[in-house]
């Protein structure tokens, strides 16, 4: 692009499995199960023997519960497996993580003639922009004492900027070792300089970028942050309008109105513009 006298290089946007529909076509692939079992193996520290790929949709059969659309998860020779990819820090990512896992664990607990923790329950997390220097956390339910309710409960929360920055110290000791967490999101130059030397990280490489090079794939992500980039500037300024209308009448219901009109706006926008309706249930 040449522009008031100055050479402006075009590229399009390389899409990596920080975001979750990248990382659900290759991950969840059936002859990617090598790569997602390096990974797995890596977090877990076991050696995994088998992935079963489940239905990924909780509670469809119920119109009364808010439907759960998983990123992941997985029956494996470890336990029950959920796995959640977290590209922004929100504030109803933790409730939202934690609504899936408890579905998951009671969906399994209440199967059967009797209560047991034979078998566990993992979610893992990899989530962006956490502002945070640890790598990652886990959490269990324990007690003030430190003794655990249940022993098959865990919550593995991987901060990805961590290893991100892993990635720029040129550290060849702690990039190998941590290569299949570092590699989620690299573009396709980065990840050339690590899959010479690993199979699992080449073919990851050439999954990744056939993907990319998708036209239907990139179709879709190009309308799901179109979409989501409408939705956020149609309600900030539905906010922005409906404070200042509660403020003016002294009422919060300024504020409630003016977000259910927008929301109302949205949806249909976004009909008119084909959107499917699942898609349009997941930003609103």
């Amino acid at each position: 692009l040449f522009l008031g006298g100055i050479n402006i290089e075009c590229t399009e946007k390389f899409y990596t499995c920080k975001y979750d529909k990248p990382f659900k076509e290759i991950m969840l692939n059936e002859k990617n199960k090598d790569i997602l079992t390096k990974l797995l193996e890596h977090i877990l520290k076991v050696k995994i023997t088998n992935i079963e790929i489940n239905n990924i949709e909780r509670n469809s059969g119920n119109i009364k519960i808010k439907r759960k659309h998983l990123d992941a998860l997985l029956t494996t020779s470890e336990g029950k497996i959920g796995i959640e990819v977290n590209a922004n820090n929100k504030s109803y990512v933790h409730p939202r993580n934690f609504a899936y896992i408890c579905d998951t664990y009671a969906s399994h607990t209440l199967v059967g003639e009797i209560y047991n923790e034979d078998i566990k329950i993992i979610q893992i997390n990899f989530s962006y922009s956490l502002n945070d220097s640890i790598p990652y956390r886990i959490y269990r339910i324990k007690d003030d004492h430190g003794n655990l309710y249940v022993e098959n409960f865990v919550i593995y929360d991987y901060n990805m900027e961590y290893y991100k920055k892993i990635w720029y110290t040129n550290n060849e000791r702690k990039i190998k070792k941590d290569k299949y967490l570092i590699m989620l999101d690299l573009e396709s130059e980065e990840l050339k300089k690590i899959a010479k030397k690993d199979k699992v990280v080449n073919k990851y490489m050439d999954e990744l970028v056939n993907l990319n090079e998708n036209p239907k794939f990139r179709e879709y992500m190009t309308a799901e942050e179109d979409a989501r980039k409408i939705y956020n500037s149609e309600m900030y300024e539905a906010r922005q309008t409906g404070m200042q209308e509660g403020l003016k009448n002294g009422l919060k219901q300024g504020k409630e109105q003016g977000l259910e009109q927008a929301t109302k706006e949205i949806v249909e926008k976004m009909l008119k513009e084909k959107m499917k309706e699942e898609e349009i249930s997941k930003f609103t």
